[in-house]
């Protein structure tokens, strides 16, 4: 069986464990103040993903205060602004209402960079509008403690190049080529698994929903009576997906087998775009084993069939372009094409 990580589950835990320490700590008091937030809970993790937001939402309200009459980018102008920032740093006072979707925040990334590190990082390195800025991202990893190592080294591979910003897309090729560099191994769950059950009790393995590894199309073997001369079945017709009818035999089957598995039809949710749907374990894993490792590629094809109007189209140009040299029967081709019934399904 094959594992994947279920975000909701996540989620449904986070707001669980949220909902605990907001209990715990509003019972007492009315509002929080940043030295209490630092010392929140025993994950310290989770403590300084709050302090994060609260100083990324500062710096999206410092964006906003820009005018035709001040000069904002004045050296004296910016010193004066983080000597505020400074003042409001020693000055946090949340109340329960706002501090509660902060803290559920905080913990679902806590519990993704600990179980699920490679989704975190895509997270990351999309930054807003694909797009990653170098400046808020040197910031965001003074509050990682947890799988940060590759991430620090495509922060200095950056900055060696005197990048400021980059595409979501060529930033995820960096990270891939770091993690082979680097040979990334996340670090231990078991102490976090302790943490997060001395408040909530925690099941890691209702983390991962499990997946049939797929199995190659079974072709039914000939009957005993061969010497009589009749038509062989497999010369018969094969009754195919209206939708797949004039695709080639070879993804016809391997469609047809993979609509006869139960998996796919209690799970299906029709998706807006493959791209969005896509997490970073995906984008490893069809880059390397269907696109030859080549990320560009990938990337190209993704954007060319979310722009495509039916999942013949779709058919068409995955058989025209890239399916000849895939593995009909291998995890990856069957998961790619899950994506693609889902989207155009």
């Amino acid at each position: 069986m094959d594992e994947k990580i279920s975000l909701e589950a996540i989620a449904h835990y986070s707001d669980t464990y949220a909902d605990r320490i907001l209990k715990g700590f509003f019972s007492s008091k009315e509002k929080i103040t940043g030295s209490e937030i630092l010392s929140l809970c025993n994950i310290q993790q989770v403590n300084l993903f709050v302090v994060s937001e609260l100083f990324k939402s500062w710096r999206e309200e410092n964006k906003r205060l820009r005018s035709p009459y001040f000069n904002y980018d004045h050296p004296e102008v910016k010193e004066a602004m983080e000597n505020f920032m400074t003042l409001l740093s020693k000055n946090i006072s949340i109340d329960q209402v706002h501090f509660a979707p902060l803290l559920k925040k905080a913990v679902n990334q806590t519990l993704l960079v600990v179980f699920d590190p490679y989704d975190f990082f895509s997270i990351i390195i999309a930054g807003q509008n694909n797009k990653l800025e170098v400046a808020p991202f040197r910031e965001e990893l003074k509050y990682l403690k947890v799988n940060k190592a590759p991430l620090e080294k495509m922060l200095q591979k950056l900055e060696e190049k005197g990048v400021k910003e980059i595409s979501g897309n060529e930033a995820f090729s960096i990270l891939d080529q770091i993690l082979e560099e680097v040979s990334f191994n996340p670090d231990d769950v078991e102490d976090y698994l302790a943490k997060f059950s001395a408040v909530v009790y925690l099941d890691a393995n209702k983390f991962y929903v499990s997946k049939p590894i797929q199995e190659p199309p079974k072709v039914a073997a000939p009957t005993p009576v061969v010497e009589k001369e009749k038509v062989p079945v497999a010369s018969k017709p094969v009754s195919k997906p209206n939708h797949v009818a004039q695709q080639s035999p070879s993804i016809n089957d391997s469609l047809t087998t993979r609509q006869a598995r139960p998996s796919l039809v209690d799970n299906f949710q029709k998706i807006r775009k493959i791209k969005d749907s896509l997490t970073i374990n995906q984008k490893f894993m069809f880059t390397k084993v269907l696109f030859h490792g080549d990320f560009e590629l990938f990337s190209k094809a993704i954007d060319h069939l979310d722009k495509l109007e039916s999942m013949k189209t779709a058919l068409r140009y995955i058989e025209d372009e890239h399916a000849t040299a895939w593995d009909h029967d291998s995890e990856e081709f069957h998961e790619f094409m899950e994506l693609v019934e889902k989207r155009f399904g």
